[in-house]
């Protein structure tokens, strides 16, 4: 076992690449850490630095080529994690993006990277939160990203077009969120204590209530079946998509920070504030 110090700052969120030997940091920081574990001993082999003074969560692009994260300033840097850069800001390349330019940079590769070359790429910093961007999930065919923020907002944005599509307004600040793998249907988690399940085409919804404090994580199972939230009072939740029936409810010792669910759908996994992680088998 390693312990990796990412010098002084509160890390708020960290994403492990399907490769198992490189994982990326982010925290109380301007800067993400990207670590090599391959190394004899895990060492920082590349640091990414933004203008924003924290980065709240991650999320990788399918291909693990991209790397998005929310920003303490509202904004949603976009990484190019194979040259290691933010891709920068050029508006006079937005047509060149709509005739097709960012699908191929989705799918990345060395195609991407020539054109790159040539043409510079295409405006990646998605602006629209007014305040801190909190959560961040990746549509599962890599074209669409939904954010939520401190501004009481959730917003979807077309990654071929590079522009916002929806934007669903709240009465809370949004602490987490999670795309169904199976599309349809999107859950936000609340400072309020609330979780809503939102349809993304249809006015549907659901509005859940187990929930004794603010909401902290959330996670749909990889089948799209069920997914859990956890919160500041101590519970894990596991509810039935998408009109959120109980399926089972565990209270920890501590709030219960973060989860993550096995691509198998048997394991979830929690990290709580006393410092422990407890896994669960899921049985059917």
């Amino acid at each position: 076992m390693f312990i990796l110090q990412n010098r002084d700052n509160y890390i708020r969120s960290c994403k492990l690449l399907p490769d198992g030997c490189t994982l990326i940091v982010g925290g109380e920081a301007s800067t993400l850490s990207i670590w090599d574990l391959a190394a004899p001993t895990p060492r920082i082999k590349a640091e990414l630095t933004s203008s924003a003074p924290a980065c709240y969560a991650l999320a990788i692009s399918p291909d693990s080529k991209v790397c998005f994260s929310c920003c303490s300033d509202g904004n949603i840097a976009v990484w190019d994690l194979h040259n290691q850069t933010l891709v920068r800001k050029e508006k006079q390349h937005f047509d060149q993006v709509k005739r097709g330019l960012l699908q191929a940079w989705v799918v990345c590769g060395d195609d991407w990277k020539a054109r790159a070359n040539t043409r510079g790429p295409p405006s990646r910093q998605f602006q629209g939160h007014t305040d801190g961007a909190s959560c961040i999930d990746i549509s599962n065919d890599g074209t669409k990203l939904w954010t939520g923020g401190l501004d009481n907002t959730v917003r979807s944005w077309d990654l071929r077009e590079g522009r916002q599509l929806q934007q669903h307004d709240f009465t809370s600040q949004i602490f987490s969120l999670g795309y169904c793998p199976t599309g349809e249907w999107l859950a936000v988690g609340m400072e309020s204590s609330n979780v809503e399940v939102l349809h993304v085409n249809k006015p549907d919804k659901y509005q859940l209530h187990l929930h004794e404090s603010c909401v902290l994580s959330l996670k749909f199972a990889y089948c799209g079946k069920w997914f859990v939230s956890t919160g500041k009072d101590n519970l894990l939740n596991a509810w039935r998509t998408p009109y959120g029936a109980s399926i089972f409810q565990s209270k920890e010792s501590s709030s219960v920070l973060s989860c993550d669910i096995s691509v198998d759908d048997k394991y979830i996994v929690t990290g709580s504030g006393d410092k422990k992680a407890t896994v669960y088998e899921v049985i059917y």
